[in-house]
């Protein structure tokens, strides 16, 4: 069975919110989730300049840990990301690799000045969550409007797709060669 490593980093004062992102990320990909730490200082990633953390040394530090073949590392941070080209991103992923790091920070209603609203929030995480882990499989963005895939340049992007793979992405999760190349 393959394993998900679930490594909060500045996580959430909820802890609910990282139970409930690892069993909901457990079903969509039939792996077995363990909750751990990062063996990493994420202080490492922070930029002083922009006040926020890159992504992409966030990835390098999560690629660096050890971790079996069949083990992919998801990094949930609680912080603001970006990549050097843009303002910020919502996550990010190495293409065909083992790792991939996504943000609640702008997926919370509270950033944008309207009322909390949890269940949104995991509904959103989740779905990021699984678009970076998707690319793990190799998978790109998707044309599909529902797919997981899909594109999301802003948050209501995110609320537009599903949590869920269309048919010609699921192959590639799933492990079977009939994936068609995107």
């Amino acid at each position: 069975m393959p394993y998900l490593h679930l490594v909060p980093i500045y996580p959430p004062n909820e802890p609910p919110l990282v139970a409930q992102l690892a069993a909901r990320l457990g079903h969509i990909f039939a792996s077995e989730v363990v909750v751990r730490p990062p063996h990493f200082d994420p202080e490492r990633a922070f930029d002083t300049s922009r006040g926020q953390y890159n992504s992409t040394e966030l990835l390098a530090h999560l690629l660096a840990e050890p971790a079996g073949d069949q083990t992919r590392i998801l990094g949930l941070a609680g912080v603001d990301l970006f990549i050097p080209i843009l303002t910020y991103v919502f996550g990010e992923a190495q293409l065909s690799g083992r790792a991939a790091v996504v943000s609640i920070y702008r997926l919370d209603n509270t950033h944008y000045g309207l009322p909390r609203n949890d269940r949104l929030l995991l509904d959103r995480l989740v779905k990021e969550a699984a678009h970076e882990l998707g690319h793990t499989y190799g998978l790109v963005h998707c044309n599909d409007t529902v797919c997981v895939m899909r594109s999301s340049t802003y948050v209501e992007d995110i609320d537009l797709k599903s949590e869920r793979f269309c048919s010609a992405c699921m192959p590639a999760v799933r492990g079977s060669r009939t994936a068609r190349p995107r």
